[in-house]
């Protein structure tokens, strides 16, 4: 059948007509992606090509308030494999073996998997020595990554509240796992690219995205006081052989905590090296045990606020027991202490005069003030694991509970608590929140990001009371259990502890918790220590005998290191039969040679210089010093 020439125009217009429009939706199609869909799909194949070597951001550092490093960073870098770009398995794994010290099969293991980058476990955290022995081997597929561990200068020294990372430097204890978000910072990485065989496409520059570095952490630890700490927990550990130990140093006007440490301790860096116990526990703020006699300032803040005693003019008559419900509760001196003042009370930390102050108050009044203390519950210092201690249930509170309560014992109670309670009773009477971290900073500006500032809960005393209690705590020292705290030219109060321990629902024989708790100067109180030995062995176990004199040193050589003047006024302390006077250096200066052999009869001459005159001296005059101590004087001749 013959087609007319008509019918075959209008075929071949009409199949023109349909490649222009399809030529025309593809062209469109074309365009769309060009210009449009480009840029994404672009974005997507050099996503497809990338590659990416991570790089580690550094955690922030730890400092503490002077901004001592007590946390940093140590480079290590981290080997990594893109298994498409090995071009001899077997010879690179070799290689990697030898250099990494592991088999060769592991190597091969981990350079052959399908995996589009593998970080090699045995080749995390390495030296740079070994980096660079490893890039010398120009191994095709094996890169270098920048990362870091965390390192911890000082060894064990405030270790528990520190804490430790773990090998991605992730916090897991302590300050780098309370404030590990803040620390940790951004990973960064350099992205190089390759084709789907894997291999590197050379025409490609690599892109390096910086990493966010972590802020930086500043305490309120101050070093010198907590190396004082630390040495003289050192000193006591091989004494006694304590089962622990536990210390704290707090500004009592802030909540600030200058210092904080226990033992058994533990280095960070290599805390697999001990039991989990220890690492896991940071016993000043987690352990709860019975307070013993210092507890009782508590019962005393109470008393004197309700005004139920006057120390210098009210007495008591102690016999050596006191029976309470049916129930003997003895004093400590077999016999008792006879009739004293409630001054003296304290002094002797006589229990049956702390029984009678309880019965003063009244149930009801003696428990509201240890609750407003505080006690029985946490102080909301920024440390992981702080306990609650444990409080009688008012129900349950009969005559014998309430008598045991009032000289500290059946009651359970924390460190923590006990520092920031006795800080409350002596500073005036504001009850504060302890804290531990300062400020947070961004490394590279040095802009503060955090800053806390004391938080004030809420008054417990007045003034007033609290004033009667630094005079009393201040005579302990001076004249009462607590003379082995005394330091000469500063104004010491303070109150010692010996609490037994209990096991199975009964008390242990021989085993006791001894503390003291002291502050000074006890005019303006800038600092409080309180140290508690668990359980010391070849000696007697009192707070006065053991924990006091431990006290005692760590405060005479922190208000040292605080820059705190001595006092004046000092109480004078009550010597024992073995001890001898102290002598009051006098004030030298402008004296001649033949003047200074007539004043210096009792200590030892230093002299230096050729001048006739003294112009200065060492120690100052009116500090007092032992019999036979050495007096450094500088003579010149006055222009």
């Amino acid at each position: 059948m013959r087609v007319s020439n008509v019918t075959v125009r209008k075929r071949v217009a009409l199949v023109l007509m349909v490649g222009i429009l399809i030529f025309l939706i593809i062209d469109i199609r074309l365009g769309y992606v060009q210009f449009l869909l480009g840029g994404g799909l672009t974005d997507k194949a050099m996503d497809s090509w990338s590659r990416k070597v991570p790089f580690e951001a550094q955690r922030g550092e730890i400092v503490d308030r002077n901004g001592v490093a007590l946390a940093t960073n140590i480079s290590s870098p981290t080997v990594y494999a893109v298994p498409r770009q090995i071009v001899d398995a077997d010879a690179t794994a070799e290689k990697l073996a030898a250099a990494l010290n592991m088999s060769k099969d592991k190597a091969l293991k981990h350079i052959t998997k399908s995996a589009v980058i593998e970080r090699i476990p045995e080749g995390r955290k390495i030296s740079h020595s070994k980096a660079k022995e490893i890039r010398a081997l120009n191994l095709k597929g094996i890169y270098i990554g920048e990362d870091s561990k965390r390192h911890y200068p000082f060894g064990s020294y405030l270790s528990h509240v520190l804490g430790f990372t773990g090998i991605d430097n992730q916090g897991l204890m302590g300050l780098e796992l309370y404030y590990d978000k803040e620390l940790k910072g951004t990973k960064g990485s350099v992205e190089f690219y390759a084709n789907a065989k894997g291999q590197r496409m050379e025409d490609m520059a690599d892109d390096y995205e910086p990493p966010v570095d972590g802020l930086d952490l500043k305490l309120t630890i101050d070093n010198k006081v907590q190396t004082i700490v630390e040495r003289e927990l050192d000193i006591a550990e091989a004494k006694y052989n304590p089962d622990g130990i536990i210390a704290i140093a707090m500004d009592p006007n802030t909540g600030e905590i200058l210092a904080m440490s226990s033992r058994p301790t533990f280095e960070p860096d290599n805390f697999r090296n001990v039991p989990q116990e220890v690492y896991n526990r940071n016993l000043p703020v987690w352990s709860t045990y019975e307070p013993g006699s210092t507890f009782k300032i508590i019962t005393l803040a109470a008393a004197l606020e309700e005004g139920k005693v006057d120390l210098e003019h009210d007495h008591f008559h102690d016999s050596g027991h006191v029976k309470v419900g049916g129930a003997r509760l003895r004093c400590w001196k077999r016999g008792g202490h006879g009739s004293q003042s409630f001054l003296e009370v304290v002094q002797n930390s006589c229990n049956p005069g702390f029984v009678e102050l309880g019965q003063r108050l009244g149930k009801e009044k003696l428990f509201k003030y240890i609750s407003d203390f505080g006690f029985g519950q946490k102080t909301g210092i920024d440390l992981q694991g702080e306990g609650r201690g444990i409080m009688f249930n008012m129900n349950r509170v009969g005559p014998v509970e309430h008598a045991t309560t009032a000289f500290g014992q059946g009651v359970s109670v924390t460190p923590i608590q006990q520092v920031t309670a006795v800080a409350a009773a002596v500073n005036g009477g504001i009850l504060y929140t302890p804290y531990i971290a300062k400020e947070l900073i961004d490394p590279k500006t040095g802009e503060v990001v955090m800053k806390k500032s004391p938080v004030a809960k809420r008054r417990v005393i007045s003034e007033e009371t609290s004033e009667q209690i630094r005079h009393a705590l201040e005579s302990v020292v001076a004249q009462g259990t607590g003379k082995n705290a005394f330091v000469e030219s500063y104004r010491v109060g303070g109150k010692t502890g010996t609490a037994q321990k209990a096991k199975d629902g009964r008390y242990l024989e021989n085993n006791h918790i001894v503390s003291f708790i002291g502050f000074a100067p006890a005019d303006d109180p800038q600092l409080v220590v309180y140290v508690a030995v668990d359980n010391p062995k070849g000696t007697i176990q009192f707070g006065g005998v053991v924990a006091a004199p431990i006290v005692g040193n760590i405060m005479e050589d922190s208000l040292h290191a605080l820059g705190v003047k001595p006092r004046k006024n000092q109480i004078e302390k009550e010597l024992a039969l073995y001890e001898s006077p102290k002598i009051e250096i006098p004030d030298l200066v402008g004296m001649t040679k033949n003047e200074l052999r007539q004043q210096m009869v009792n200590l030892k001459l230093e002299i230096d210089g050729n001048g006739d005159t003294v112009v200065k001296q060492a120690p100052s005059p009116g500090v007092k010093v032992k019999e036979g101590s050495t007096v450094k004087v500088y003579m010149y001749n006055k222009d």
